[in-house]
């Protein structure tokens, strides 16, 4: 690929989410499928999200069609979200895994282009979901709409899978990555070249397993997460007998021997794991990771339990300078997803577009 034009030949790079943003992209829910009863209480986390984002940047929210948007538009104006800064789409989605069939944005220093995203293919998860795919078109449409440049790539890759520190460096996983529902022609370097050529990144770092309950075969944003360049925050579990135990255990030792794109060591701090959260039978992949980083507050899931505060208490260490508000999740995680996995940050560009 060192041959072809890619995003990281024309200097582009994916900043790191701490990076200041210019917006966060979500879309508003409205699948029963996936919350066949818990629609109204994960559409009121929504507006919970939408108020504390749209106090600190601009919002991008899809809506599937114009009475969603008079329907969304009055619940924030209730809630007192800051509305002049929320911009209405009418994108039709499946579902709103933003972070996974959403653009992924890269930017470089230069006047010409400074911002352009990558869209790779989205297949829903390994061809899990064949109705979801219809979601892989949103990417190109939020490129025509900000009139930016796209890097369409024939690779299946979600943005849930990759995780960076904007100086060099990815995390990822085994599960996912050499997933062979994914891509199964290319090998462990192949894909290893490929993360360096679209991200503009030098070194990847491989972890195993994700979390029980995961259908997205161990997305890292459920793991482990960069909090600056040089340290990760890795979730583990205290229960020996828990299922997630040596998975977590295994990933924690990796994170330990790894080192960045200059051969320093990481600093690991750990998150701790909620108990197990079980609905109809099955267990759902409920995270402290699956936080999201905004300019000037960081929302985190919490699921009423024990090891809430605890988690949030790790998370504003780490963030002295950001509001860590957590944000009950016990019914968004019924669709096995939380806050990361709904959100896409596009960086702000300096100085920026006009």
């Amino acid at each position: 690929m060192t041959n072809l034009v890619t995003p990281r030949s024309l200097g582009y790079r994916m900043p790191a989410e701490w990076a200041p943003h210019r917006a966060t992209w979500l879309s508003w829910p409205h699948s029963q499928d996936n919350w066949p009863t818990q629609l109204e209480q994960v559409r009121a986390v929504w507006v919970q999200m939408i108020v504390e984002l749209s106090a600190v940047e601009q919002v991008g929210l899809l809506v599937n069609d114009e009475s969603a948007e008079r329907d969304v538009a009055a619940r924030l104006k209730r809630a007192g979200a800051a509305l002049d800064r929320v911009s209405f789409l009418r994108i039709p989605t499946t579902d709103v895994w933003m972070r996974d069939y959403g653009p992924t944005f890269v930017t470089r220093s230069t006047t010409d282009s400074p911002l352009a995203l990558n869209d790779w293919v989205f297949n829903g998860w390994g061809g899990k979901y064949e109705a979801y795919e219809e979601d892989e078109r949103v990417a190109k449409e939020i490129a025509a709409l900000l009139k930016i440049p796209v890097f369409d790539h024939p690779v299946v890759l979600e943005g849930g899978s990759i995780e960076v520190n904007g100086a060099g460096t990815c995390l990822t996983t085994e599960q996912c990555l050499l997933n062979k529902n994914r891509n199964p022609n290319l090998t462990r370097q192949g894909i290893e070249t490929f993360l360096e050529d679209t991200l503009g990144v030098a070194r990847i770092i491989w972890l195993g397993e994700g979390v029980a309950g995961d259908d997205t075969d161990g997305h890292i944003d459920d793991i482990a997460r960069f909090v600056d360049p040089r340290t990760v925050v890795c979730i583990r579990e205290a229960n020996s007998q828990d299922e997630n135990y040596r998975r977590l255990e295994e990933n924690f030792e990796r994170l330990r021997s790894a080192t960045d794109q200059d051969g320093n060591h990481l600093n690991i701090v750990t998150l701790p794991c909620p108990a197990a959260i079980f609905y109809d039978g099955s267990r759902l992949p409920a995270s402290y990771a699956n936080f999201y980083i905004a300019n000037e507050i960081v929302l985190v899931p919490v699921f009423d339990d024990p090891h809430d505060g605890q988690a949030l208490g790790v998370l504003r260490d780490l963030f002295p300078d950001r509001k860590v508000i957590g944000l009950r999740c016990n019914e968004v995680v019924v669709g096995l997803g939380a806050i990361h996995c709904v959100t896409q940050q596009e960086p702000r560009i300096f100085p920026p577009r006009t």
